[in-house]
């Protein structure tokens, strides 16, 4: 999975034993997808990312922060969350804190 020049793509794997627990999956961008699952009746938010290197333009950066941090705003208090993903190799063009 990923962009036009597939590129960019994210994408998860779910283990047998947990498939009959995925309440949804759904796609946000290229870049950002949530897997919902009800384990034992708590929700787990898995929110799969793949920010954009250090080779990409600071707005497309900025672009991606502001939708994951949009999106885990909009995740009920009640639920987990849980941000897996891949931000590249090497912390070039990132402040790292």
């Amino acid at each position: 999975m990923g962009g036009e020049e597939g590129s960019d793509g994210v994408g998860i794997f779910v283990t047998e034993k947990w498939v009959d627990s995925v309440v949804c999956l759904e796609r946000h961008s290229k870049r950002v997808l949530i897997l919902k699952t009800d384990l034992d009746n708590v929700l787990l938010n898995v929110l799969m990312v793949y920010a954009p290197h250090s080779g990409k333009l600071e707005e497309e950066k900025e672009n991606f922060w502001n939708e994951v941090f949009h999106l885990v705003s909009c995740i009920p208090q009640n639920e987990m969350v849980v941000l897996a993903g891949h931000v590249g190799s090497s912390n070039v063009g990132y402040d790292v804190i």
